[in-house]
């Protein structure tokens, strides 16, 4: 079973001992980051275990390594000889493991450890991706049979982490850890267990002072209990958000709730893509039961649909994928999501004798304009790229503009009702606004589709000005119950509702 282990980065033992008792909860070992210490803290580490009470890691990483070691090379074998030496028949009271790469060539340092129950790690790091054969590069890390093989790499892009995968299989006896660091490897921390990981290295969030240890690593916290880290096994079903960029997007936090209040043995991740192929290749690699797609996503993964349902192939945007026996079978739950959230809001069973401005014309853009178009509404399709707003209003008979003055002029027209459906001003570009050439009256309503921040730029200056105000969180709850109902085959439980929030 997969492990949890806290990379302490802290100055000073004391400090490092502050933060394990912060989170000794949720987590299973420790990893002392010497490299990380002051100096004059040197001289103390071989007391760490005995203060620390659970297993722990010596881990000295270099600086070619990606960690903060630049002495002599001698020197640092000598501080892992300090850590190491006078060993106590209590195991507890020594290191558990020791992180020795695959370049270092000490046998009396090997020796030492093993001869007090501490476990060798074979590690080997690669900042700049994966390489062509990881399953050798693995294989060939073992010196001694004992020893836990450690590969750590920086995939480029998604394609580069189904090659993880792959290697885990290839490598499926070896006792081993596999990581892949960034954004595109938090995928891999959550599904240690799929990859026959030993450990997922966690960094805690809101620690001041703290060198960061590696790029992508999880917050203990977040990792055991909103993923249910250590429930998760081979038979869990794995559903997905998949999108680029995912640092806003709350869906797993909706689904993984859902799981654990229901007591379902799923879990639900987000995985950044470059590419939905690269993605459908890596779904197909873990055996994804369930994906929910994101910007900029909804209309090219039309593409890799089996079957559709009659919204998907009326706008040409999907945004919930279902995995069955003939492949993937695509819906579009935005817009049930939307026109239920819009309706509620405004108090009206239909938009007749609305004007209303649309900006966007992506997926989120296509649902709502069919929706506007379906509630008898008039509209005017709004985007940067005038072609693409063209292409939408053409569907419908809506009126169509750039993001320039003609637009602006078009606007004070269709201003009853103004949707913001475009990605911009969402985390962590909160600081852009689409509609920034547009002066807010207050009479208009102003919906704006992003939940993160809670109030954009836009929206911020539409109340400012008395606008009626809405951010897309009602409509995301809305529609992810109805994903809900597709990926589970059954209706979201109306007690539910008001339990659940992102």
């Amino acid at each position: 079973m997969a492990k949890i282990c806290l990379c302490l980065t802290g100055k000073t033992l004391a400090q490092d001992l502050e933060i394990l008792n912060r989170n000794r909860k949720w987590v299973d070992i420790a990893e002392l980051r010497v490299d990380c210490l002051d100096r004059d803290e040197w001289f103390h580490i071989r007391k760490f275990p005995e203060m620390a009470g659970l297993p722990v890691i010596l881990t000295i990483r270099r600086s070619v390594d990606g960690g903060y070691y630049v002495g002599a090379e001698g020197a640092r074998i000598i501080l892992f000889a300090q850590g190491l030496a006078y060993a106590e028949a209590d195991r507890r009271r020594n290191f558990a493991y020791v992180d020795l790469e695959e370049d270092l060539n000490v046998p009396s340092l090997e020796d030492a450890a093993r001869t007090f129950g501490t476990r060798v790690i074979r590690s080997w790091h690669n900042q700049e991706g994966v390489g062509e054969n990881l399953a050798g590069k693995i294989m060939s890390l073992r010196r001694v049979g004992d020893e836990i093989v450690k590969a750590a790499v920086m995939p480029r892009s998604l394609d580069d982490v189904v090659k993880v995968y792959r290697a885990a299989k290839e490598t499926g006896n070896m006792e081993k850890i596999l990581i892949c660091m960034g954004d595109y490897g938090i995928n891999t921390r959550i599904l240690a267990e799929f990859l026959g990981s030993r450990i997922s290295y966690t960094f805690p969030r809101g620690e001041e002072n703290l060198a960061p240890a590696t790029p992508g690593q999880m917050d203990p916290r977040e990792l055991a209990e909103l993923y249910r880290f250590h429930e998760i096994t081979n038979k869990t079903k794995v559903y997905a958000v998949c999108g680029h960029p995912l640092e806003s997007n709350i869906t797993p936090r909706f689904f993984n709730t859902i799981f654990r209040m229901e007591q379902i043995d799923a879990v639900f991740v987000p995985i950044q893509a470059d590419s939905v192929e690269s993605f459908m290749h890596l779904a197909r690699e873990i055996g994804i039961s369930g994906i929910a797609v994101s910007d900029p996503y909804t209309e090219t993964v039309v593409n890799f649909l089996s079957s559709e349902s009659e919204e998907v192939a009326a706008i040409g945007a999907c945004n919930t994928l279902v995995a069955g026996p003939q492949g993937w079978t695509g819906y579009n739950t935005d817009v049930a999501g939307f026109s239920a959230s819009l309706l509620s809001f405004i108090g009206r069973k239909d938009l007749r004798r609305w004007k209303i401005t649309i900006v966007g014309a992506g997926g989120a853009a296509k649902a709502v304009a069919s929706e506007v178009h379906r509630l008898r509404g008039k509209a005017l399709i709004l985007n940067r790229t005038a072609s693409r707003a063209r292409e939408l209003a053409e569907l419908y008979k809506f009126v169509w503009a750039g993001l320039d003055s003609r637009g602006a002029d078009l606007m004070e027209k269709y201003s009853n009702l103004i949707i913001q459906t475009s990605p911009v001003g969402m985390d962590p570009d909160s600081d852009a606004d689409p509609i920034e050439f547009y002066k807010f009256s207050g009479k208009e309503t102003f919906i704006d589709l992003i939940c993160r921040p809670e109030k954009t730029l836009c929206l911020k200056r539409a109340e400012k000005a008395g606008c009626r105000v809405l951010n897309g969180y009602d409509m995301l709850h809305r529609q992810a119950r109805h994903q809900y109902a597709y990926f589970m085959n059954k209706e979201f439980p109306p007690s539910l509702i008001s339990r659940v929030r992102f």
